[in-house]
């Protein structure tokens, strides 16, 4: 199984001022499952994407590097 590599997470959490503990604690779950995710050496799962888009404000297709625009 393939797992995707989305840049644009690394992107957002490089820019913002979170610490990636504070969003593993987000998701309810430990930063070493975030970083994974981050890393894409685990699967993000759709709940996942939409709860990180709310957090950075931006939309799931941008995340999933379909758009270029954030919003």
């Amino acid at each position: 199984m393939t797992v995707m590599y989305f840049r644009q997470i690394r992107d957002l959490w490089e820019d913002s001022d979170k610490m990636k503990i504070e969003i593993a604690e987000y998701w309810h779950m430990q930063r070493s499952v975030y970083h994974r995710y981050e890393l894409g050496q685990r699967e993000i799962p759709v709940w996942a994407v939409i709860k990180l888009a709310q957090l950075y404000n931006v939309t799931t297709d941008y995340l999933l590097g379909l758009a270029e625009k954030k919003r």
